[in-house]
């Protein structure tokens, strides 16, 4: 396969976004396990420090390169396959078979996808744009993420927003988990139904831990 079929083909695409999903996938890890350090009932020191070496480090910062270029092809990608697939089937079917055919959540991924985009988005101009902004990406002093949380999470608009992103991140995660492996070969039943368990799992648990954040700041858990 060349580059072109790669950026251009059903085929390429749809292994472009499983490649990047799984990439995606153990971002997804790596930020949870970050997150559940507020639990720490320490003030937030051992967050901060987490977060004072993925910011200051050179490797993570190298990654978030990555990642970012990660998260835009994959939305580019996703976005060019559903456009293809509504040209391809401009007609519907003409019996619709809805959950009987495939769970209402892998029928709106593209949907799903567009709510966690614009989620994306305010998370960023919340947390990722004034720390990275107040170091200059290279010197400068980092701010309190932490307190930062506080200060957000205290707006109950700003925790049902997150709340709600949450909840479109794990139905995203239930068919985007075992879709992306079925993608790259991993389709035979005894597979597939042991993904299908372990990607449902992962995306009860990854979206459990995200929306608990906001909610645990709003009603001072933590």
């Amino acid at each position: 396969m060349t580059w072109k079929q790669v950026f251009s083909t059903s085929v390429g695409k749809k292994l472009t976004m499983a490649l990047t999903g799984i990439f995606l996938i153990l971002f997804l890890l790596v930020h949870a396990s970050l997150n559940a350090c507020i639990w720490a009932m320490d003030g937030g020191e051992m967050f901060n420090r987490g977060a004072h070496f993925m910011g200051s480090n050179v490797v993570p910062r190298i990654l978030e390169i990555g990642l970012f270029a990660g998260f835009i092809l994959h939305i580019v990608q996703a976005y060019g396959l559903t456009l293809k697939n509504k040209k391809a089937r401009a007609i519907g079917y003409e019996v619709p078979y809805g959950n009987r055919g495939s769970k209402w959540y892998s029928r709106s991924m593209a949907l799903l996808g567009t709510i966690i985009l614009l989620f994306l988005i305010i998370h960023l101009s919340h947390f990722w744009y004034p720390n990275r902004s107040s170091q200059g990406f290279l010197l400068g002093e980092e701010i309190n993420l932490y307190a930062t949380m506080q200060e957000t999470f205290s707006h109950l608009w700003v925790v049902i927003a997150y709340v709600a992103g949450c909840i479109s991140l794990g139905y995203h995660l239930a068919h985007g988990f075992q879709s992306a492996f079925k993608t790259l070969g991993v389709h035979n039943k005894r597979y597939h139904i042991m993904l299908s368990s372990l990607g449902l799992g992962f995306s009860i648990v990854i979206s459990l831990i995200f929306a608990l954040m906001p909610i645990s700041f709003y009603l001072g858990w933590v």
